[in-house]
C-alpha cells in the first residue's frame, strides 16, 4: 500500500522538480543586485532591471532570467533618468546631440522653455534650419539625439520675434498674432508658457499681456512657468 502522507522531502523534490521547469526569460541586458529606486521617493530596495532594446521590461528578481549582457552592480544605485528643468542645451544638441555633459550625471531629460525657447524664430539667411517648435524637435531627432527633450514656448521668444528689444505694449493685433504663435507652439507639443520677468525684454511684459498669451495655453491645458519679476525687494508683489 502506498502511503498518501507525502515526506518533507518529497514535497521539496516536487518543488524543485517545478521550479525547474519554470521558463527563462531573455533580455537584452541585465542590471543586477542594484539598490533599485523608482523615482517617487520612497526607500531602495534590492533587485535587477531588465532592459529591451530602449523599454525597461522587467523589474524584481530576475535570477531566472539570462541578458545578452549583464551588469553587476552591487553596492551601486540604480535609478530612473534625472529631469533638467531648466537646460539650455537647445541650440547645443543641435550641434553634438550625445549631451554627454549632462547623460554622464544621469541626465535623460532636457526641459527648455524659461522665457527663451529654440522656436518660434525667424529664419535668417544663414540658418534655415527650423522656424517653428515643431520643425525644431524633427530637425534635433532627424540628427539624433541622446537625452528626451521637451519645451515650453517661451514667453520673451513670442514678444521679441514681433517686438524685438522695444519697450512698449504691443498693439492688439500684434498681440494677436503673438498669441498665434502661441497656439501653434502648442500644437507642436509645447508644455505651455515659460517666462523670466526678472530680465530685460521679459519684464516689458505686463501682467495682461502674460494672460492673453495664457489664456491659448489653457486651451491645451498647458502650463505657465516663471522666473518671477524680483526675487529682493520687490518679493511680494512678484509672487
Amino acid at each position: 500500500m502506498i502511503s498518501k502522507v507525502y515526506t518533507p522531502f518529497f514535497v521539496f523534490m516536487l518543488l524543485s522538480s517545478c521550479g525547474a521547469q519554470r521558463a527563462v526569460q531573455h533580455y537584452d541586458l541585465i542590471i543586477r543586485g542594484g539598490n533599485v529606486y523608482d523615482g517617487l521617493g520612497g526607500n531602495s530596495f534590492v533587485g535587477d532591471v531588465a532592459i529591451n532594446a530602449d523599454t525597461i521590461a522587467a523589474i524584481g528578481n530576475l535570477y531566472y532570467a539570462t541578458g545578452k549582457r549583464e551588469i553587476d552592480a552591487k553596492g551601486l544605485s540604480v535609478s530612473p533618468g534625472f529631469i533638467n528643468m531648466l537646460s539650455w542645451a537647445g541650440e547645443t544638441l543641435t550641434h553634438d546631440g550625445r549631451s554627454m555633459s549632462d547623460i554622464k550625471q544621469g541626465v535623460t531629460l532636457e526641459v527648455f522653455g524659461e522665457g527663451w525657447s529654440p522656436a518660434p524664430r525667424l529664419n535668417s539667411p544663414k540658418d534655415k534650419r527650423w522656424q517653428t517648435l515643431g520643425e525644431y524637435f524633427s530637425y534635433i531627432e532627424k540628427r539624433g539625439v541622446a537625452p528626451n527633450v521637451a519645451s515650453f514656448v517661451g514667453a520673451t521668444t513670442i514678444r521679441t520675434y514681433f517686438l524685438g528689444q522695444t519697450n512698449r505694449v504691443p498693439k492688439s493685433e500684434e498681440l494677436n498674432k503673438m498669441k498665434a504663435l502661441v497656439r501653434q507652439a502648442m500644437k507642436d507639443g509645447a508644455m505651455g508658457l515659460g517666462s523670466s520677468l526678472i530680465y530685460a525684454p521679459a519684464d516689458f511684459a505686463s501682467t495682461e499681456e502674460l494672460i492673453e498669451l495664457c489664456k491659448v495655453v489653457s486651451e491645451f491645458d498647458g502650463m505657465h512657468i516663471s522666473h518671477i519679476r524680483s526675487e529682493s525687494d520687490k518679493i511680494f508683489s512678484a509672487l
